[in-house]
């Protein structure tokens, strides 16, 4: 083989090794959605109700008037044991044994009540959240931070929920 035929081969060979590299680099994001991850559910506070309707005369149906709604935004349920949801007073409310399905809210009362999928009760007997100004915290089991939500003169958090 002459020299410059060798020069020919190589620079054929080295054109047709960067085409192939370049087809596979066009090629590789494709593949790569066709494996994507499957969505993480994202729990989120979705609505607070701090401040009962009516008189606030520490009746139970005024407390259960008072409440904190917390919603699964994923298709995938979530396992709440350990979270917790907590007031800028120290009041915290713990959640036992529940799980939040996909796609679904759980409202959390200040009150007393029996527990159901929709409706969680804290069961005190004296309002938790501040009507003129507060922040709702929602933390993991680890005690990482989740999500909050704020009212009032000094709002810090994400969101004004009425």
């Amino acid at each position: 083989m002459s020299a410059s035929a060798s020069v020919t081969a190589r620079r054929i060979a080295a054109g047709a090794l960067a085409a192939g590299a370049l087809v596979s680099v066009v090629t590789l994001p494709a593949s790569a959605a066709d494996h994507a991850r499957p969505e993480r559910s994202k729990v989120q506070i979705s609505a607070v109700q701090y401040d009962s309707p009516g008189r606030d005369d520490h009746s139970n149906r005024s407390l259960n008037r008072e409440w904190v709604e917390i919603t699964n935004t994923g298709r995938r349920a979530v396992n709440l044991d350990g979270w917790t949801l907590k007031g800028e007073h120290g009041n915290k409310f713990t959640f036992h044994h529940y799980r939040l399905d996909g796609r679904s809210t759980v409202r959390i009362h200040t009150g007393e009540g029996r527990d159901t999928r929709t409706d969680l009760f804290q069961d005190r007997r004296n309002y938790v959240w501040d009507n003129r100004s507060d922040t709702a915290t929602l933390r993991n089991d680890h005690g990482r931070f989740i999500d909050d939500a704020s009212w009032g003169h000094h709002r810090h958090g994400n969101r004004h929920h009425r």
